[in-house]
């Protein structure tokens, strides 16, 4: 919007309108308020009517104002910004997206703004975390792929910054994260393919580091176990390999004779390749192999695969991440965390 085309609210007592960057003294001048009034409304002080903060930040949209975040930390120590830390492959098919969507959410009524901070390839994952913590960039850090003794989790603890990362660690302090019960959901699979008649399951597992790749192996051993049924862990793979890597060692695998006869998958990506694999190597996946993955899209359903699916809600994470670290940030140190549970759809329904 040119001012030109700004309504009479956007014009000071006099009907001139502002030049320059806009200020507090420029939206005082505008509204005939004091320059205090105003800082409270544009930080939705409650003690002002709604109709003052409703007018106050109309005007700040209108003429383009924004806060000098330079000043603001002198002033207070705060920055009102929360960093995302995101690695680039984070944001395909949707997981970074969704992520965004509901911290943002979480955010809408607040003073604070999430800026998202890259994690480039070759470059440690401590990097940023410390970066943003000895200049002050952020009160807050969200990041994700949290490992079983994650260094970033101990700097953050260490250095008492708020912080929350999506998945757990083994660190014997208590710390905030956001998880999905990965144990759970492996354990709960593992349990409908045996009911499906599969004698040997698999599942591509994260990368070693991540604390929920010792999650999704503790539920499958223990399903397998009362099943009675076989299990493996795919070698030489992992999430993050290649979908062709992934694709080819099934093609291959399916080609033995003790090859799995039925699938888990952690993720969307590699249950497309799992289902590529099998159908290539002359299985009809639904009869003669089976699977079962996680859905956090609406993309995988578009292929028609023939695989049970298991939801898990990336938005739905994002909005108890930015929940969670607004009360860190508020001073709260207990509960602090939030696991997802799985939803079976085929909990109510029979095998044939």
């Amino acid at each position: 919007m040119s001012q030109d085309d700004l309504p009479s609210a956007g014009r000071n007592k006099r009907g001139v309108k502002p030049s320059g960057k806009p200020t507090l003294k420029t939206i005082a001048q505008m509204t005939g308020l004091a320059v205090t009034t105003i800082s409270r409304a544009l930080n939705n002080a409650p003690e002002l009517a709604q109709e003052t903060r409703d007018r106050v930040q109309r005007i700040a949209a209108e003429i383009g104002y924004l806060p000098d975040r330079a000043a603001l930390r002198l002033k207070t120590g705060r920055t009102n910004v929360i960093s995302l830390v995101l690695e680039p492959d984070e944001q395909i098919y949707g997981f970074g997206t969704s992520l965004v969507t509901g911290i943002s959410e979480s955010l809408r009524d607040t003073s604070y703004h999430l800026v998202i901070a890259p994690l480039f390839r070759n470059v440690q994952p401590i990097e940023p975390i410390r970066h943003i913590v000895r200049n002050r960039m952020a009160d807050g850090i969200i990041f994700s792929k949290a490992e079983s003794f994650d260094e970033r989790i101990r700097f953050l603890i260490d250095n008492d910054f708020p912080f929350v990362s999506h998945g757990r660690s083994h660190w014997p302090e208590p710390h905030p994260f956001v998880d999905y019960d990965n144990e759970s959901y492996a354990y709960g699979a593992t349990l409908r393919l045996a009911s499906l008649g599969c004698k040997k399951v698999s599942i591509v597992l994260p990368d070693s580091a991540l604390t929920y790749t010792d999650h999704l192996k503790s539920g499958i051993e223990r399903a397998a176990r009362e099943a009675g049924i076989a299990y493996e862990f795919a070698a030489d793979i992992n999430l993050a390999s290649p979908t062709d890597a992934i694709r080819n060692y099934v093609i291959k695998r399916s080609k033995r004779p003790d090859g799995p006869d039925g699938y888990i998958c952690a993720s969307e990506v590699s249950a497309l390749a799992i289902l590529g694999g099998l159908n290539e190597a002359g299985h009809k996946v639904g009869e003669t192999a089976h699977v079962v993955t996680k859905q956090s899209s609406s993309m995988f359903m578009q292929f028609q695969p023939a695989a049970e699916t298991v939801p898990e809600d990336f938005v739905d994470a994002g909005r108890q991440l930015g929940q969670i670290l607004l009360r860190r940030i508020a001073g709260e140190t207990d509960g602090l965390n939030y696991i997802a549970q799985p939803q079976f759809s085929w909990a109510n329904k029979n095998v044939d």
